[in-house]
C-alpha cells in the first residue's frame, strides 16, 4: 500500500512538472480512420493528410483522423465494402470501384466525355457532381468531394497518330467493362494484364499498347518499351472521398459541416498536387525516351455514339431513366464540342441540360 502511494505521489508530481509552461492537451471526442491505397507522398495521400490536419484544426482537436496509406486497410474494393458496414471511417477510392454497386456512376466514366480537366471540374463541382455524390448515401456511404487522378491516354510500341492506328492491336486495359467495350469498338483486342506485369508484356510482345496517365507511364518506366504516347486523354476517371454512413450519422451536425468544408478544401489541394505531379512526369518521360506523335481524333465521335448508345442496354451501366438522361446530357455536350459547335444555352458552370437542340455554325468553338 505504501509503495503504491509513493508511486502515485511521484506520478502526480511528474504531471505537475510536465504541466509547467505547457499547453493543456485536448482530449479528442472522436479518433477516426482514413484509408488510402497509395504510398505516402502520393497526391491523394497528401490530400488525405491535409484533410485530417484541417479537421483537427477546425474542431480544436476534438476530431482526430488517422491516415493509413499503402493499402494498410486492404485494397480499394475491400475498403469500399468496409465503409458500408462501419469497418472504416473515411477513404479515397477510384470511382470505378463503386460502379458495380452504383451503375449510374458509369456515365462519368464514358470515354472522351470531357474536353479537358477544367471541363470535368465544372461538371463535378457543379450540380451534376453534387447529384452524383448523393448516390452514395443509398449504399451506406457519404460522398464528400472529388479528387483528381489525371487523364489516361494510349501509348504503344509503334507510332499511334489516331484511333484508327489502334485497330487490330492488343491493348492492356483495366478490368472495367466500359473500357473493354471501348477497346472493342475501336477494333482492337482488350487485354487485362495485371498492372505490375505491363512492362514485361510489352517486352514479350503480349501487348502492343496500353493506356494510363503520365505519372504511371513514367514511374513504371513504360517509356522504355512503349515510347509513343498518344496523349488523347480518352478517359478521366475521378476519385471520390467518402465517409462511412454509420460514422457520419454518429457525428454531431456541427462536425459534419466542418468535415464537408475540409473535404472540399482538401480536394482543391490534391488537384494542385496532381497537376504538379503530372507536369513533372510528362517532362521527365519526354526527356528520356518518350515521343508525342501528332494525333488526330476523327474516329472519336462515332465511337462515343456507339458506346453511349449501349449505356442503358445489356451492360447494366445505367439502369434508371434519370441515369439515361445524364448519358444523353453529358455525351451530347461532348460530341458537340468535338464537332467544334456550341450549344446555344449552355451558360451555367454546371453545364445545365440544354433547352434547345440548335447549334451555332461549325467553327464557333467554346
Amino acid at each position: 500500500m505504501r509503495r503504491r502511494t509513493f508511486l502515485a505521489g511521484l506520478g502526480f508530481a511528474a504531471l505537475q512538472l510536465a504541466g509547467c509552461g505547457a499547453k493543456p492537451q485536448t482530449t479528442p471526442d472522436y479518433v477516426l480512420t482514413y484509408a488510402d491505397n497509395q504510398p505516402a507522398g502520393y497526391p491523394t495521400t497528401q490530400g488525405a493528410q491535409y484533410f485530417a490536419d484541417l479537421v483537427q484544426q477546425q474542431t480544436g482537436g476534438k476530431v482526430v483522423i488517422q491516415v493509413k496509406a499503402n493499402g494498410e486497410y486492404g485494397s480499394e474494393q475491400q475498403v469500399w465494402e468496409q465503409l458500408a458496414i462501419g469497418g472504416g471511417d473515411f477513404a479515397r477510392v477510384s470511382l470505378s470501384v463503386a460502379t458495380d454497386d452504383l451503375p449510374r456512376l458509369n456515365v462519368l466514366l464514358l470515354p472522351y466525355l470531357y474536353r479537358n480537366a477544367d471541363h470535368m471540374w465544372r461538371v463535378l463541382d457543379g450540380s451534376i457532381g453534387a447529384e452524383f455524390l448523393q448516390d452514395f448515401t443509398a449504399q451506406g456511404r457519404v460522398g464528400l468531394s472529388w479528387y483528381d487522378a489525371g487523364a489516361r491516354s494510349f501509348y504503344a510500341r509503334q507510332p499511334v497518330r489516331s484511333l484508327n492506328d489502334l485497330q487490330g492491336k492488343t491493348i492492356r486495359v483495366q478490368d472495367s467493362q466500359i473500357v473493354i467495350d471501348m477497346i472493342r469498338l475501336l477494333g482492337a483486342v482488350p487485354e487485362t494484364t495485371a498492372y505490375s506485369d505491363v512492362y514485361s508484356a510489352f517486352e514479350t510482345g503480349q501487348i502492343d499498347a496500353a493506356e494510363n496517365n503520365w505519372p504511371a507511364y513514367y514511374s513504371m518506366e513504360h517509356y522504355k518499351v512503349a515510347r509513343y504516347y498518344m496523349a488523347d486523354e480518352h478517359s478521366r476517371v475521378p476519385e471520390v472521398q467518402l465517409a462511412s454512413g454509420r460514422t457520419w450519422d454518429a457525428l454531431p451536425e456541427e462536425y459534419q459541416q466542418i468535415l464537408q468544408a475540409c473535404a472540399r478544401a482538401s480536394a482543391q489541394y490534391e488537384r494542385q498536387l496532381w497537376a504538379q505531379e503530372e507536369t513533372a512526369a510528362r517532362k521527365a518521360a519526354l526527356g528520356r525516351n518518350a515521343e508525342l506523335p501528332a494525333t488526330g481524333a476523327a474516329a472519336i465521335p462515332e465511337t462515343l455514339r456507339r458506346l453511349s448508345a449501349a449505356g442503358g442496354g445489356d451492360t447494366g451501366r445505367v439502369t434508371t431513366e434519370k441515369g439515361t438522361s445524364q448519358v444523353k446530357r453529358l455525351t451530347a455536350l461532348r460530341l458537340c464540342c468535338m464537332e467544334r459547335r456550341c450549344l446555344c444555352n449552355v451558360a451555367r458552370d454546371d453545364l445545365a441540360e440544354p433547352q434547345s437542340p440548335q447549334h451555332h455554325p461549325v467553327g464557333r468553338a467554346h
